[in-house]
């Protein structure tokens, strides 16, 4: 997955088909989103930021995309979604290893950031000829 926009604009058609199939139902989850995503006791970027924690655990690519762009526009840092990503990974191991990065991708999508470039170590120099 490389383009988070692209799949939320795919997914608008598909969503708006089942919003209108069952209209009841599809408004009593968005009331309940809009009541455990709202400013609390625990700010709304928090709560972004949980939620797409628990996107990763669920391998959700769909749930990553709207809860990225969410925690962006809630003001999210980069250094919060990471350590977020990283409770992530400690609850769910290996699956958080590959869902991890593409939330982390997402951030920086919805952002507007470029992701920080991978640390590179530094190249030990080889000794020359005659020394230790």
């Amino acid at each position: 997955m490389s383009n988070y926009r692209q799949l939320v604009r795919d997914l608008a058609e598909p969503t708006r088909g089942l919003r209108d199939a069952i209209p009841e139902v599809w408004s009593g989850f968005a009331a309940m989103h809009h009541a455990a995503v709202a400013e609390g006791a625990v700010p709304a970027r928090i709560k972004e930021l949980t939620a797409l924690a628990i996107a990763v655990v669920k391998q959700c690519d769909g749930c990553i995309a709207y809860h990225a762009k969410a925690a962006a526009r809630a003001g999210a840092t980069a250094e919060e979604v990471a350590e977020m990503l990283g409770v992530a990974l400690l609850m769910d191991g290996g699956t958080a290893s590959v869902y991890g990065p593409r939330a982390w991708q997402a951030y920086h999508e919805f952002s507007d950031q470029s992701p920080p470039q991978a640390h590179q170590p530094e190249a030990v120099p080889a000794p020359q000829a005659g020394r230790p």
